[in-house]
């Protein structure tokens, strides 16, 4: 319960200094009640309502108990956080003050509550926050939505950073060996290859034809081993001692297992990415994909940026020079590395380079909110971006995507959703009074429209008038265009809709009238 507060002289320094005197404070606030939790299960299912903006059954009892609804004077309920404090003004339908005084009086409250509650001391106050942070942030990382894009993340960081290891331990192996076997080199370009060269073949004067077939296996070609066992025997290189070439022999094997591990890890992030991202991975390829999620920082969000964002992630850095200096902005990022924009010509590359990330964005949005993944629709994205290069090249006209989604659709098993297209305002009125007119004849049982109808009743009053006029003996001589008019709606009634017994009968009883 609040006494009173400054309001004015608020973020003044003597006001804030008041707030850390537990004496001048214990004048302004005095504690009205207090409800501990009745377990850590309890603290964490309502520090998750608060979090969520929800009232819990908890917290809606306490203040039921506590608060003075009932009063003539309402009282004002200080709630630090506004979420949670529209959601308390809707349940109680009081007054709600937020931020401004309440932030300091909070701050009050946090500091010298060990000493507003009797037997409660510092220490276990700050184990007890200290235990209900750390579930609360437990349970948090473990009902995480994005924990299966984060392997995907993990596994791409790791695939380049190994990417980049074997390429600089290989060298090391290059020039370590080379010193031996210089030729070797020259005759094999290949990273992996060498290394495992390097560790078959050891001391080069020990090589012969026997061990021709074992370098074949290696090389996977009978011209290059013998190329290598007849530079073996007429090679530049120095002595080695066994010492040496031990530890040549050990490095080149953990280059080797390296490079292994690297394809195991590789397949590893082909499966993952099929059941995270299946149609991004059929689009763009799976490694490509991986790195736009992994830029992104998660498929969720991925998903939420626009295509022109999608088309420049991975260029943020061209991009902000050439606005600094007014040039060109870049064309492509992370999407560069695809197949399309490297077969596509030089003046259509941004052009493809623009579609390519309105479809990658199309697939990450299906990936990421369809509940049963699958690759069609990437395979059917695949297939368009493939029509719209052959399109730049050749002229042919690509299909539709409402076309192309309705086949993936098809294909999927769903069910499909016809595309209807928007009416005129005309049509839709006009359709409209039709559908008006026709039920209430459907409601009679009458096959005859309501606007026949009408003309009929304004024909048989016309016809009451013309009796009434030729009793009085005094005729009146109509217009020509009125009796026109009238002989038409007339010979129509005649041929389109038969009198029948009823409508005469009606007309009898007038004309005695």
């Amino acid at each position: 319960a609040v006494k009173e507060v400054e309001e004015i002289g608020m973020l003044l320094p003597q006001v804030e200094e008041s707030v850390l005197s537990l004496a001048k404070f214990n004048s302004m606030v005095s504690l009205a009640a207090f409800f501990p939790f009745k377990s850590a299960q309890a603290a964490l299912e309502n520090m998750n309502a608060i979090s969520e903006g929800v009232v819990h059954a908890d917290l809606k009892l306490f203040l039921e108990t506590n608060l003075p609804l009932s009063g003539k004077k309402k009282p004002s309920l200080g709630v630090s956080d506004a979420k949670i404090g529209a959601a308390l003004q809707e349940e109680f339908n009081i007054s709600i003050q937020t931020g401004g005084v309440v932030a300091e009086i909070t701050r009050g409250v946090r500091l010298h509550f060990h000493s507003l509650v009797k037997g409660l001391t510092a220490l276990a106050a700050s184990k007890a926050q200290l235990g209900l942070g750390h579930s609360y942030s437990r349970a948090k990382v473990k009902f995480n939505v994005n924990r299966a894009d984060n392997m995907i993340i993990q596994s791409i960081a790791l695939l380049d950073q190994l990417d980049k290891d074997i390429n600089t331990f290989s060298m090391r192996v290059r020039e370590w060996y080379g010193y031996h076997f210089p030729e070797l080199i020259k005759i094999v370009s290949d990273n992996s290859m060498y290394c495992r060269l390097a560790q078959l073949i050891g001391n080069r004067k020990e090589l012969s034809e026997e061990s021709l077939e074992s370098l074949e296996e290696v090389v996977m070609d009978s011209a290059k081993a013998q190329a290598i066992l007849e530079a073996s025997r007429s090679s530049m290189g120095m002595d080695i001692s066994p010492i040496d070439l031990i530890n040549i022999e050990r490095f080149s094997n953990r280059v080797v297992s390296l490079a292994a591990y690297r394809l195991e890890l590789q397949e590893y992030l082909r499966s993952k990415m099929s059941q995270v991202a299946p149609n991004l991975a059929a689009l763009i390829g799976e490694v490509v994909g991986a790195r736009l999620i992994s830029h992104a920082g998660s498929l969720t969000n991925l998903a939420k940026y626009p295509a022109s964002t999608v088309q420049i992630l991975g260029a943020e850095k061209a991009l902000f020079r050439a606005l600094k200096t007014r040039g060109n902005t870049p064309k492509y990022g992370l999407i560069f590395h695809s197949t399309f924009i490297g077969r596509a010509a030089a003046k259509n590359k941004g052009r493809i380079s623009r579609y390519l990330a309105n479809k990658c964005t199309i697939a990450s949005r299906i990936d990421c909110f369809s509940e049963v993944p699958t690759s069609v629709f990437g395979d059917k994205l695949r297939e368009q971006v493939e029509e719209r290069l052959s399109f730049y090249e050749t002229g042919d006209v690509p299909r539709k995507n409402v076309d192309v989604m309705k086949e993936a659709v098809k294909e999927n098993g769903e069910a499909e959703t016809p595309v209807v297209k928007k009416k005129k305002k005309k049509q839709a009125a006009e359709e409209m009074e039709v559908q008006a007119e026709e039920t209430p004849a459907a409601e009679n049982g009458s096959e005859e429209p309501s606007a026949k109808k009408k003309k009929k009743r304004k024909a048989e009053a016309e016809e009451v008038e013309e009796a009434a006029v030729t009793d009085n003996g005094a005729e009146e001589p109509d217009p020509p265009a009125k009796k026109k008019k009238k002989q038409k709606t007339e010979t129509v009634d005649a041929e389109e809709t038969p009198e029948t017994p009823v409508s005469e009968k009606k007309k009898k009883k007038k004309k005695k009238e």
